[in-house]
């Protein structure tokens, strides 16, 4: 289970984290030479080669933050009208843009022009995504992305529920798509906390063993922590209801025996040493800071202020318990 920095292309060992994917998988390179060539036929043969829809949709995302993409998914999606990968990736793209002009600020903090900027990306992205989820409602990238669109498009938790519910019927424990959720679930987003922890656990029972879904019940926690103040937060993540929770569920996930990294397996080791870390259970963050060497996800440790420093000081202290 152990890995090194060896992977990672002019890494020393010990100089990380390194928090680009690109970086701490570069077995995804050739995506992004193909994207910024804007040669479809190369983006197209590499989501060829992928064997899992959890593959396709890391994939998807990851290609949907090149600036400038659109102009070839663009072409792509006019030349090939019935291949649903190159209008989900323009979709995905779309909302990528949508968002940029929204921010990641609450909404009180975001303008009405920018609101009105960001649905309108948003609803272009919809329309495609309609499309292809009439034509293709296998296709789980595709029911990701409108889990992203519902969320900025306010349609509620029944609109959204209904969306992972289709996708889950072809694919039940499709972690990115539960990731998506969960977002929803929460109260920031017109949830509640029952909802988003109910999600993340019943989830996590119904995974086979080892899938990454354990990882949902430790994004669960965090959210909770960066919704709370001060000491509160602290405290929440100190408890031992808290730990317990998050000892069984990697244990049942990226712990356990059977678990298979695919390519969410930083993120899912990331989401575990960042909770058990603020929460002070360093002897139980050491296994997953193990695991993950220099690699780093940007994806929770974007939550705090300095990702790099404070993956770099929790690891020290989890590494120094026995």
């Amino acid at each position: 289970m152990s890995r090194t920095t060896s992977g990672i292309p002019g890494a020393v060992p010990g100089t990380g984290p390194f928090f680009d994917p690109y970086d701490t998988l570069p077995e995804l390179l050739p995506l992004r030479t193909a994207a910024r060539a804007g040669d479809w036929a190369a983006v197209r043969a590499y989501f060829a080669a992928l064997d899992s829809p959890e593959q396709v949709s890391f994939a998807v995302g990851l290609l949907a933050e090149e600036d400038g993409v659109e102009t070839m998914l663009e072409r792509a999606a006019a030349e090939h009208p019935a291949d649903p990968l190159p209008r989900t990736l323009l979709a995905d793209r779309y909302v990528r843009i949508g968002w940029a002009i929204r921010s990641d600020l609450r909404a009180e903090h975001v303008s009405q022009d920018q609101f009105a900027r960001f649905h309108a990306w948003l609803r272009r992205a919809e329309q495609l995504l309609i499309e292809v989820c009439a034509q293709a409602p296998w296709y789980a990238p595709a029911w990701t992305v409108r889990l992203i669109t519902a969320r900025g498009l306010q349609l509620g938790q029944a609109e959204a529920r209904r969306r992972y519910d289709r996708l889950s019927a072809h694919h039940p424990h499709h972690y990115p798509a539960q990731t998506q959720l969960l977002q929803q679930l929460c109260p920031k987003w017109g949830g509640s906390w029952d909802a988003a922890h109910g999600f993340a656990r019943e989830a996590t029972t119904a995974a086979p063993d080892g899938a990454h879904t354990g990882a949902l019940v430790a994004l669960a926690h965090l959210e909770r922590w960066l919704d709370l103040d001060g000491p509160e937060a602290g405290a929440y993540l100190r408890g031992v209801p808290v730990r317990d929770d998050l000892r069984f569920a990697a244990q049942v996930s990226v712990l356990h025996p059977d678990h298979r990294p695919g390519w969410h397996w930083i993120g899912a080791h990331s989401a575990f040493a960042m909770a058990f870390s603020l929460g002070g259970h360093f002897s139980d963050a050491r296994r997953h800071f193990e695991v993950l060497g220099d690699r780093a996800s940007d994806f929770p440790w974007s939550y705090l202020s300095d990702p790099r420093a404070a993956f770099v000081k929790y690891r020290k202290s989890a590494l120094a318990t026995i």
